[in-house]
């Protein structure tokens, strides 16, 4: 009996570790699956200043940008775009944002993770500034503007005429758990002990 309670206690505990190491790997799993299964790119980082020194506007076009914005069911975030769509100039330097908002009781840290749609234009698309770029700190309670700045392009193909940025926010666990964690006590400088008992002179 004790043997069949330990091989259903292993097979729990196995199973709550990969659920764990499952919900961990959400993130990264995502970006694999946009980056190598979809062919879209999903940029963590702002492009290089030289990069965008080298384009130049192009009054004769005009591209649309979508905007959309969800969070993952295990984070209580409420977060959307600001505008849902914008016609802009390839080669301009353009700002939207976002709006997110943390509907728990608790400090939250969230990750957001971009994607662009269609597949073709995820190479022309290039963020300046973005919040995806680092973690999102959120205070119980907090609503906080979120900027990300673009230029589109100029050698995008002529056939894309829309183009849609979507972002994802999924809860950072270990940062958040990191959140709950006393901070360590500096241990108190050492006092140099005076004495106060009198002395005599003969």
């Amino acid at each position: 009996m004790k043997s069949d309670h330990s091989k259903v206690l292993r097979r729990a505990l196995l199973g709550i570790g990969g659920m764990f190491v499952f919900g961990f790997a959400l993130v990264p799993v995502y970006r694999v699956a946009c980056e190598k299964v979809f062919g879209i790119k999903l940029a963590q980082s702002a492009v290089d200043g030289k990069t965008v020194a080298g384009m130049h506007a192009v009054a004769s076009r005009i591209v649309t940008v979508e905007f959309d914005g969800t969070v993952n069911s295990a984070l209580s975030w409420g977060f959307h775009p600001n505008q849902a769509r914008m016609q802009v100039h390839p080669g301009e330097l353009n700002s939207a944002s976002y709006w997110a908002r943390n509907e728990s009781d608790h400090a939250i840290v969230g990750n957001a993770a971009p994607s662009i749609a269609p597949n073709t234009a995820s190479g022309y698309f290039n963020k300046t500034e973005c919040f995806c770029f680092t973690q999102q700190l959120l205070q119980a309670g907090e609503a906080r503007q979120m900027p990300v700045r673009f230029i589109v392009d100029p050698a995008l193909p002529a056939d894309v005429k829309t183009i849609t940025l979507s972002y994802t926010f999924y809860q950072n666990d270990i940062a958040t758990a990191a959140l709950a964690k006393p901070a360590p006590v500096a241990p108190s400088p050492t006092t140099a002990v005076v004495s106060t008992s009198p002395t005599y002179s003969r």
